[in-house]
């Protein structure tokens, strides 16, 4: 099994840029408030507690790092009624993946999306 990072390194002329995976978490958040239809990242219950041990696996959002600085971005969202699920969560996949490479310069290699519940405006 791949070990796991917390930083992506990328090496300039003038020395190493780390990228922390709290920032990644932080693009991709941005990018679902962005997707019409989606309410956002779904807090699990007992988030608080993860948070205080300074991980974010409460908050719904689990980024990856492989050593090739590849990323995998896991997500639990909720997303409005009356919107389709599989089209919201498309374009979530796409809004997430895109927003990433395009800020940090690292291929996203998959954003996978459990719909974890639906809210009512």
């Amino acid at each position: 099994m791949a070990e796991y990072r917390q930083y992506i390194t990328q090496t300039e002329e003038n020395g190493r840029v780390l990228i922390s995976e709290d920032v990644v978490s932080v693009i991709a958040e941005h990018a679902v408030s962005e997707v019409e239809g989606a309410a956002g990242i779904y807090a699990k219950p007992g988030n608080e507690v993860a948070d205080l041990i300074g991980k974010n696996w409460g908050r719904g959002l689990k980024i990856q790092i492989a050593e090739d600085n590849s990323v995998t971005i896991d997500m639990d969202i909720l997303i409005h009624y009356g919107y389709s699920v599989v089209d919201v969560a498309g374009n979530v996949q796409t809004a997430v993946a895109s927003a990433v490479e395009s800020t940090t310069g690292v291929k996203v290699t998959a954003v996978n999306v459990n719909v974890s519940g639906i809210s009512r405006k």
